[in-house]
């Protein structure tokens, strides 16, 4: 059994890491309402501008829309969106795995390349030959978590577009966490570009086949609100990811604190023990050297 000592002192330990996790789990359910709140409100907007996007572009031809080229894959540049800290449970294990599968599943005679948005996403592949170089496409994207704004995640979204259009990639796909509530967080890739028509059954559910009348113009439409639907489209998924790491953090440390709570009341149950075993030895002295002494 453990000295006195060593159990007090593990349970001072524990009792200041229950008082960080508490702090931290707070302060996570504090800038997730904020951030929920945001991606509430940026969801339908996006969803929205981008199935108009897709109805669109099966009125176009080709030539008319420069942001869907035909598709022969031989770059494809994937972007996984984690946090730049960690103590979040399985979120950005979450997404570097699907970036590996993903990378598993369109390797081969296809070319890679892996632009990071967040410090624990950069660290994952930083090492790895898919990792970007150059300096055409964004780089140091960790700095997009700080402050998350429109008009600082668009510049980037417009870089990756230039990109494409230059044909330095044929495809980008974005991998996120998806926020659904704050315990679940799911991980999807979407197509960020090229911008393609819907088909299938996605067609005719949101009636694609339709003619358009287009107002002003169709060169408006590709030069204007296509951009503008693809900024959106990034700008909603680091939004999600970032709904999706409070919410991850705070059901982390939340069950840290109850772990922290068990185990301190296992430990006091323990320090007890051994206390009560301390008292009953020196009661066995006392009572053994009066009976020496009487003898």
């Amino acid at each position: 059994m453990p000295s006195l000592k060593e159990v007090r002192n593990r349970i001072v330990s524990v009792g200041s890491t229950m008082q960080i996790t508490s702090a931290m789990k707070m302060v996570s359910a504090a800038k997730l309402k904020r951030a929920q709140d945001a991606i509430t409100q940026m969801r339908p907007y996006s969803n929205k501008m981008q199935e108009i996007i897709e109805n669109v572009s099966s009125n176009l031809d080709a030539s008319e829309n420069k942001f869907n080229r035909p598709l022969t894959e031989k770059h494809i540049l994937l972007i996984p969106v984690s946090s730049n800290r960690g103590l979040a449970g399985a979120f950005n294990a979450n997404v570097v795995k699907k970036t590996w599968s993903i990378i598993r599943q369109e390797s081969g005679e296809n070319k890679i390349t892996i632009v990071p948005v967040g410090k624990k996403a950069q660290d994952a592949f930083r090492k790895t030959e898919y990792f970007i170089t150059g300096s055409d496409l964004p780089h140091h994207l960790n700095e997009l978590l700080n402050d998350l704004r429109y008009d600082i995640t668009a510049p980037v979204a417009e870089r990756l577009m230039n990109a494409y259009l230059n044909k330095q990639f044929d495809r980008a796909i974005i991998i996120y966490n998806q926020f659904k509530n704050a315990a679940v967080q799911e991980v999807v890739f979407e197509q960020l570009l090229p911008v393609s028509p819907a088909t299938g059954k996605k067609a005719e559910s949101t009636g694609s086949r339709a003619d358009y009348i287009f107002e002003p113009n169709k060169e408006f439409i590709i030069n204007d609100l296509i951009p503008r639907s693809i900024k959106t489209q990034f700008h909603k998924a680091l939004l999600d990811s970032m709904a999706s790491e409070h919410g991850a953090r705070m059901t982390a440390m939340h069950k840290a604190t109850d772990n922290a709570k068990a185990m301190q009341r296992e430990l006091k149950i323990t320090y007890n023990k051994a206390r009560q075993a301390s008292i009953t030895k020196e009661i066995l002295e006392i009572v053994g050297g009066a009976e020496a002494l009487n003898g």
